[in-house]
């Protein structure tokens, strides 16, 4: 009997899923598309020193880089911030970010709208911005609440650093 979708482990092997395991609860999912893929790249090549902060931050960030987290989960947001340039090493990086940003796919709602949100905030992550390429709809979570915007809006993170998520149209230019 033909199988119409590839066994996890051909899947895992070729590279083409992506593994997290979020407060011990794995979930895993294909590789993103090309709008998520250019809404990614044009929100990490935003991230820059906040004019109107006092903070100084480095704003180095890194795409879809595995952090091991204090509680022993894995995961690998769409982009890390970091207050400074983080290590070069071959393992899961294991200082925390100072901001994430986590860009909606299809199918994955439930990980990037409920998991992620809370659980980057109860691991130390100061701005978790969650972004949803085809509605344009952008939520900032930080521990003192949620905000809601639609795109095209730049965010200041609390390390110093904005990033700026373009308009929907913007991503698929």
């Amino acid at each position: 009997m033909q199988k119409d979708i590839p066994d996890l482990d051909r899947l895992i092997y070729e590279g083409a899923v992506k593994l997290e395991i979020t407060g011990g609860i794995p979930t895993w999912e294909v590789y993103p598309g090309s709008r998520h893929q250019r809404m990614r790249f044009r929100i990490q090549t935003s991230i820059k020193p906040s004019a109107e902060s006092g903070t100084w931050c480095e704003c180095s960030w890194l795409p879809d880089v595995y952090i091991r987290f204090r509680d022993g989960s894995i995961k690998r947001p769409d982009i890390a911030v970091f207050d400074t340039e983080p290590p070069i090493q071959d393992e899961a990086l294991t200082i925390i970010p100072r901001a994430v940003v986590e860009i909606v796919s299809p199918g994955y709602e439930y990980k990037d709208l409920t998991l992620n949100p809370p659980f980057y905030l109860s691991q130390g992550v100061e701005d978790v911005v969650i972004v949803d390429p085809r509605s344009g709809v952008v939520t900032h979570h930080r521990a003192t609440g949620v905000n809601t915007y639609h795109a095209p809006i730049t965010i200041s993170l609390q390390c110093g650093c904005e990033c700026t998520v373009p308009q929907v149209g913007e991503a698929a230019s």
